[in-house]
């Protein structure tokens, strides 16, 4: 089959990360930073980019589960199973590394988180680049992640010439991530796949990273976060309020100042980064957020709640 030329855009992309360059790049998730997993310089652009720890890995995309073993070892049947149902799509697997991966994509660990993107924009030039592409958030770190290309722009301007926009990010936030290393399966970050998702195709899976679990994107305490300070709250509370804005659910509250947010779990993460950006833009005291129902449905949307609250 021959496949059809590249946009212009996306040939300019791939020139870009074919030369070590870092760009902006849709998923279904959030946007990326991308750089080119095998290049040193392209892999400390991104960390320079986001101002991030060394010490804290980064997501490698690859086009398809096949390339698995270019950049992981020892890699379990229950990887492949995981991947057969979830890939392309928002899973993130931390399996054991292989000896080639550089250093700094792990964080000096001995693992590594893997992931096969479902946005056409991201697959497209995936294929074309034949190897993966380390693509942490395009955000500075901690805060909040990006949903659009002009959030990508706003962030770093100039810094980040190529920005491909792929449109809204159909799930909105990050990966579900499924560590693979120790010896029952972890659900070190929730998203999109819940933890029933996985039990009934692998078995029994812990919701939590344990003591001995490899550091993995958005574990910190502080992530997600606005400028402004985030306060959860209950529907009492925020009816309450004159004083601040509002990130409500369903309906804002008389007389209250925000944005309501669908009352379906999934809508609502589709929404909630941009906004919170538009929240942020205001330049107010604090932001009142909602607190969601707490069970399994919302997990990853209180996660991500939570972890920005702790910014305050």
């Amino acid at each position: 089959m021959i496949e059809a030329p590249l946009s212009p855009e996306l040939a300019d992309a791939l020139a870009a990360l074919r030369t070590g360059q870092v760009i902006g790049l849709p998923t279904e998730t959030v946007y990326g930073l991308a750089g080119d997993a095998e290049n040193p310089a392209a892999i400390a652009r991104i960390f320079a980019l986001k101002q991030r720890p060394s010490d804290h890995p980064l997501i490698v995309h690859i086009a398809e589960a096949g390339l698995l073993d270019r950049y992981a070892r020892a890699i379990p049947d229950t990887a492949y199973r995981l991947a057969d149902a979830f890939w392309p799509g928002p899973m993130t697997l931390i399996l054991r590394r292989h000896p080639d991966v550089l250093d700094a994509v792990t964080g000096g660990q001995d693992s590594i988180g893997l992931r096969v993107p479902a946005h056409p924009v991201a697959q497209r030039l995936l294929h074309a680049f034949g190897r993966g592409l380390a693509a942490p958030s395009a955000n500075r770190f901690g805060r909040i992640s990006p949903t659009r290309a002009e959030h990508v722009r706003d962030e770093f301007g100039d810094q980040v010439p190529i920005v491909l926009d792929g449109g809204d990010c159909p799930v909105g936030i990050e990966s579900t991530i499924v560590d693979l290393t120790g010896a029952t399966p972890r659900i070190l970050r929730p998203g999109r796949i819940h933890r029933d998702d996985i039990a009934d195709l692998i078995g029994p899976v812990t919701l939590g990273p344990g003591s001995d679990s490899p550091r993995a994107p958005g574990m910190l305490a502080a992530h997600y976060a606005p400028r402004t300070p985030l306060r959860l709250a209950s529907r009492t509370e925020i009816a309450a309020d004159r004083q601040h804005l509002v990130l409500a659910i369903a309906t804002l509250p008389a007389e209250t100042r925000g944005i309501a947010l669908p009352d379906e779990p999934k809508a609502y993460a589709r929404g909630l980064y941009a906004a919170l950006r538009s929240l942020d833009a205001i330049g107010a005291e604090a932001i009142l957020a909602e607190r969601p129902p707490d069970d399994d449905a919302w997990s990853a949307v209180n996660d991500r709640l939570r972890r920005a609250a702790q910014a305050v």
